[in-house]
């Protein structure tokens, strides 16, 4: 390997999500699966605007070298619909790779959201679009182009969660969650079963007349078994 040499590595393109899939998850919500699972949320990132609903896609992954946001330019131009974009900034947490130009960008391509391990620039103008960016928070500090280095579809790291291309990324105003692709169909299914489950439907109007929740959720039973 020579000093100074100069590496990009494009993986192979997911396919496409079922829609039926991203519909029907979208129909559910993130705080459902946090029924189900620990495994999958992102944590230390925020979004960065209010999200006005829910969103899924297919994870279209980029990892770069800290401050060099080479790949993330090309990556855009490789997007397709129903992408969602992450970021992997190789642990920099300073810079944002990331910002109002590159989110009104990826809307028109299609992309339906953004998640960074980094920050984000231009916090205004990516509200007003109403483009879902999950990150560390704002800066004014960004990235630069200096062709470094920098993958897509690659597997990448994010908020504590391993991210491959065509992952099932998962988002709502209460977080962001990882589904492997492998996974979605099942895990789609628990889920529509806990949502259409008539015992949580019917929780408030159960404890309005008269019935503990304890009682109906099991709770009470566990806690007097182990009560000291």
């Amino acid at each position: 390997m020579t000093r100074g040499a100069r590496f990009f590595r494009t993986g192979a393109m997911a396919p496409r999500l079922d829609e039926q899939l991203v519909d029907r998850l979208r129909a559910s919500s993130t705080a459902t699966l946090g029924h189900l699972t620990d495994l999958g949320f992102v944590r230390g990132l925020t979004a960065i605007a209010p999200i006005r609903s829910p969103f899924v896609g297919s994870a279209l992954t980029v990892r770069i070298p800290h401050a060099d946001s080479t790949a993330v330019h090309h990556a855009l131009g490789l997007a397709q619909p129903g992408d969602v974009l992450v970021i992997d900034q190789s642990g920099d947490d300073a810079r944002s790779s990331f910002g109002g130009t590159l989110a009104g960008i990826a809307a028109d391509a299609g992309v339906v959201a953004a998640i960074s391990n980094g920050r984000t620039n231009d916090v205004d103008e990516i509200a007003e679009l109403g483009f879902p960016l999950f990150s560390r928070g704002a800066t004014p500090l960004t990235t630069r182009l200096h062709g470094f280095e920098g993958r897509i579809n690659d597997p990448v790291s994010v908020g504590g969660v391993a991210v491959l291309p065509g992952d099932v990324v998962f988002g709502d105003a209460d977080g962001v969650c990882v589904i492997p692709r492998t996974d979605a169909q099942r895990i789609l299914q628990t889920l529509e079963e806990l949502d259409a489950d008539p015992v949580i439907l019917g929780l408030r109007d159960a404890v309005r007349a008269g019935t503990p929740l304890g009682s109906i959720t099991g709770a009470s039973a566990l806690y007097e078994a182990n009560h000291g």
